[in-house]
């Protein structure tokens, strides 16, 4: 756990490219603004209308379920849902598609059929809705939406080209999309 009193909560949908975007480079920054980044997995069409993404978020909603230790596997399952989506065009609705997400993520066969199944139950479709309805009191009105909390203090941000006025805010410096990398 995180003790610096910084938190970023990232609303995402994986069928938002942009959402994406955000995702990979919140988490490259992890441990440089030593934050604790909460993935909140999201229903767009909750937002707005238009997505089709109701199935794999309810799946990466059970995988969040299942995962309380930390998200890495519900990193992993999202950064796997968008690669299939926007990489290589391929389904990401299909159970037979989501069990090849959750192998490729390090789950079992065994284990990705639980997840298919929680993901189906009223439970999941409750904390989904949930966590979509907590965008919604932020004022939330699309994906990616990032709520920033320095000691309890929140300022939210809409995008994923408003990085540097998180750094500012959480009282960091933005060193580009790649933090680890040198610039010279």
């Amino acid at each position: 756990m995180i003790s610096s009193g910084k938190v970023i909560k990232l609303f995402y949908d994986i069928s938002s490219p942009y959402s994406w975007l955000a995702f990979e480079v919140l988490c490259r920054y992890k441990n440089v603004w030593n934050m604790e980044l909460k993935l909140k997995p999201a229903y767009l069409a909750g937002v707005i209308d238009g997505s089709d993404s109701v199935i794999p978020m309810r799946f990466v909603t059970a995988v969040a379920e299942k995962d309380k230790d930390g998200g890495d596997l519900v990193e992993k399952v999202s950064r796997e849902l968008w690669k299939r989506m926007w990489r290589t065009h391929q389904d990401i609705v299909q159970p037979a598609s989501l069990t090849e997400v959750g192998i490729k993520a390090g789950f079992s066969a065994i284990e990705v059929e639980d997840i298919l199944t929680l993901a189906k139950s009223q439970q999941i479709k409750d904390k989904l809705r949930s966590i979509t309805n907590e965008a919604l009191e932020y004022k939330c009105f699309g994906l990616p939406f990032i709520v920033c909390q320095v000691d309890g203090k929140a300022k939210v941000f809409f995008g994923s080209d408003r990085f540097e006025l998180m750094a500012y805010f959480l009282g960091e410096k933005w060193l580009g999309p790649h933090p680890t990398k040198s610039t010279v």
